[in-house]
């Protein structure tokens, strides 16, 4: 089975006048990758969310945005008035000094450090926010992991057909195969008769069967033949298996064997039809090389 390493998920919810809302976004990577984006308060449950993620995830850089939004009257910061007050007795000291008038701007005050603090709940908030964060992640982890099977339905059509156009020219490849040492011989015969008759030599039987021992074994195919074909059903039997472990990584291992023995048969054989069907051949391997960099 195939899942794809991108895709989007996200869940919300309204609890007690509060909105907490988790986007998930997922991108290719070789590991694992989160990266998780809180308001300054919520900070303390980013390992938390993170565990959410990976027990869920095993591949590709994900992005967590976790927001709330807080409509309820506890959301309201509170006035330090003991410090409040002691500002204005120190600008009152100032304008006395200076013997002018004193305008004191209130939103200026509330700006001043320690006069505006965050609500007593504190610790309640962050309790809270962490059981929405933690359930909210898991059902954006559910959105997010269909639609990332949606994207590995897709990718999976496009490997089985390079993998059928790798296996189709693979077998017209093993049929080319035992000719060419046939029109080797025969084009050695022509050349050495020509040679005889115009120098009026003579051949050895035995010296025209050592050149094409020499030429078969250099030009023999069958080796990285079946080793490739072993490989596509092995590709095949990943791709179709109904095992959902992640396999994007074993997939790109196995296409950099498959482009290994196809390089050897192109530089092993010198038919021109074989190597026009190993181009081919090797043009699917990239491909497929491609596309599981998408796969989980």
């Amino acid at each position: 089975m195939i899942r794809s390493m991108t895709g989007f998920g996200e869940a919300s919810a309204q609890i007690d006048g509060v909105h907490y809302l988790v986007e998930l976004r997922s991108l290719n990577n070789k590991y694992f990758k989160a990266v998780i984006r809180l308001q300054e308060e919520f900070q303390a449950l980013e390992a938390e969310l993170e565990s959410e993620l990976r027990r869920r995830i095993n591949r590709g850089t994900v992005t967590l945005t976790a927001t709330c939004t807080d409509t309820s009257e506890g959301a309201a910061v509170e006035i330090n008035h003991r410090a409040l007050d002691k500002y204005v007795e120190q600008l009152r000291k100032v304008s006395a000094v200076s013997s002018g008038e004193l305008a004191i701007d209130v939103g200026t005050l509330l700006t001043l450090p320690g006069v505006l603090q965050p609500p007593h709940d504190e610790e309640q908030r962050l309790r809270r926010a962490r059981e929405a964060f933690k359930k909210l992640t898991r059902e954006a982890c559910q959105g997010l992991l269909v639609m990332r099977g949606r994207e590995g339905e897709a990718l999976l059509e496009e490997l089985r057909s390079h993998r059928d156009t790798i296996a189709d020219r693979l077998a017209k490849i093993a049929e080319l195969a035992p000719g060419v040492v046939q029109t080797y011989e025969k084009r050695l015969r022509e050349r050495i008769d020509a040679l005889v008759t115009d120098a009026g030599l003579s051949i050895e039987p035995g010296d025209l069967v050592r050149e094409l021992a020499v030429f078969a074994e250099k030009t023999d195919i069958a080796e990285e033949t079946v080793r490739l074909r072993g490989h596509i059903e092995q590709f095949s039997e990943m791709i179709d298996g109904p095992d959902e472990k992640p396999i994007g990584r074993t997939l790109d291992f196995l296409a950099q064997e498959m482009l290994r023995e196809a390089n050897t048969i192109a530089s092993k054989s010198p038919d021109a039809q074989i190597s026009r069907l190993i181009v081919e051949v090797k043009g699917s391997i990239d491909r497929i090389k491609e596309q599981v960099q998408n796969a989980e």
